[in-house]
């Protein structure tokens, strides 16, 4: 007799949890309807809900993160918005924490053979790379969004640890981007983005099916690295003060109103156009941290995310009136 495939296990798993959850049957009662051992029964259930075949969720009509999503779904019509309860009083490093469990749950959801998954890396996507369930897909490739070296280190290893991390959880591949963040010269870019090797990164780019991302912000409590890790110098930073920028997604920049165009820095930056959040089927935003909310805000004002996760006293705050 030959040993199931993860394949066939996962199989048993759904047949399982359906006779569990929907038809209500004791792990007795399915064991002996399937011929299983009950051990083996309350085993797949454990792998159904593990790997996510099975997500169980309470829908308390007075629960305060269900509440909070259907304010954001009335304001932003284009969102589906993913709130994440947090211990009260508890401080916003616990709250990435659970975020990037969420985050990770909900990727692993999303993901299907044959997908090209752009990363645009970051404190809040090295907490989600952390929080993964390895699960094998077939022909997966992650792909960097924009390049991470700066003068002080050409190629960041923890930039990528993050992608290889993504990559190596689903037995994926993974195109890393090693170009700088921002280039000293619009030209020099230019010329390097007709370069065939950058050239096939920037295609999987384009052609990308699910995006994960976060907002940078240089006030958030948990610093955004592009600005804590030496890749903006001092004129950076009070050019994109005096240009009204109120974040970055890729580190390409956008002001208070979502618009990107026409920034000088953009022309600089190694990341996407922002067009690309509207192309991909999924364009998953992660946010944590009050520090947050103004980019947050101006990016949902440009329709900039299809998908958010947000921990509730994040979503809360950015509901609340503000400029």
């Amino acid at each position: 007799m030959t040993d199931p495939t993860p394949d066939d296990t996962a199989a048993q798993a759904v047949q399982v949890a359906r006779l569990y959850y929907h038809q209500g049957l004791t792990t007795d009662a399915i064991a002996r309807e399937l011929g299983l051992s009950r051990p083996k029964v309350s085993r797949l259930l454990t792998l159904a809900r593990r790997t996510g075949l099975v997500e169980i969720r309470i829908h308390d009509p007075q629960a305060q993160p269900q509440s909070l999503e259907a304010q954001l779904r009335a304001r932003y019509p284009f969102l589906h918005p993913q709130v994440v309860s947090v211990p009260p009083g508890s401080p916003e490093n616990v709250w990435l924490e659970r975020v990037a469990v969420a985050a990770a749950r909900l990727l692993g959801q999303v993901l299907r053979p044959g997908q090209i998954v752009g990363l645009a890396w970051g404190t809040t996507l090295d907490a989600v790379s952390r929080a993964l369930t390895p699960r094998p897909v077939t022909n997966l490739q992650f792909v960097q969004l924009n390049g991470s070296a700066n003068a002080l280190d050409f190629m960041s290893g923890f930039v990528t640890d993050t992608i290889t991390r993504f990559a190596a959880n689903y037995g994926a591949r993974a195109h890393l981007f090693p170009v700088p963040t921002f280039f000293d010269d619009p030209a020099t870019r230019a010329a390097m983005w007709r370069e065939r090797s950058v050239r096939h990164v920037l295609d999987l780019q384009d052609h990308a099916d699910v995006l994960l991302y976060s907002v940078g912000a240089a006030s958030a409590q948990v610093p955004s690295h592009v600005y804590a890790a030496g890749y903006l110098d001092d004129a950076d930073l009070h050019a994109l003060r005096d240009q009204g920028v109120a974040g970055d997604i890729a580190t390409v920049f956008f002001r208070g109103d979502g618009s990107h165009a026409g920034l000088p820095i953009n022309a600089r930056s190694s990341g996407p156009d922002l067009g690309l959040t509207r192309r991909a089927q999924h364009a998953i935003c992660v946010v944590s941290g009050l520090g947050k909310v103004q980019a947050l805000r101006a990016a949902l004002a440009g329709e900039l995310m299809t998908t958010l996760v947000i921990d509730e006293v994040t979503a809360r705050t950015l509901l609340a009136p503000g400029p």
